[in-house]
């Protein structure tokens, strides 16, 4: 079973996400504010992590390059999960060493087909 750690301070998307990848079949870590992500994914080192952009405290970028700074994490995809979608946003994100972007609200088969691709199914 692979496990998506999302890192969302959204409850709504948090709880939808979460749901969705439930019921197809992984397994779920969250966290509310990237503090919280980083520790999880240094403890369970998930198969991925789901990450938004805009969060109070540490942004979705600092938190990226923590991950990427860190051993142990350096090597789990990062999916930049954001209702950032301009041209200049993705532009960003891509430039940052996401290893995808999911815009905000999702798309249920291009979300999944992404978390597949992502988790190597």
């Amino acid at each position: 079973m692979k496990t998506v750690l999302i890192i969302e301070d959204n409850l709504k998307n948090m709880k939808l996400t979460s749901d969705l990848l439930e019921v197809k079949g992984y397994a779920v870590l969250t966290a509310d504010n990237a503090e919280a992500g980083l520790t999880l994914a240094a403890e369970h080192l998930p198969d991925l992590i789901l990450m938004d952009i805009q969060m109070p405290g540490v942004d979705g970028f600092t938190a990226l390059t923590r991950l990427r700074e860190a051993p142990a994490t350096a090597a789990i995809p990062v999916a930049a999960f954001t209702a950032s979608v301009m041209t200049t946003d993705r532009a960003r994100i891509s430039e940052a060493g996401f290893d995808a972007f999911i815009g905000k609200p999702i798309r249920m088969k291009e979300f999944l087909a992404t978390v597949a691709e992502l988790c190597q199914e």
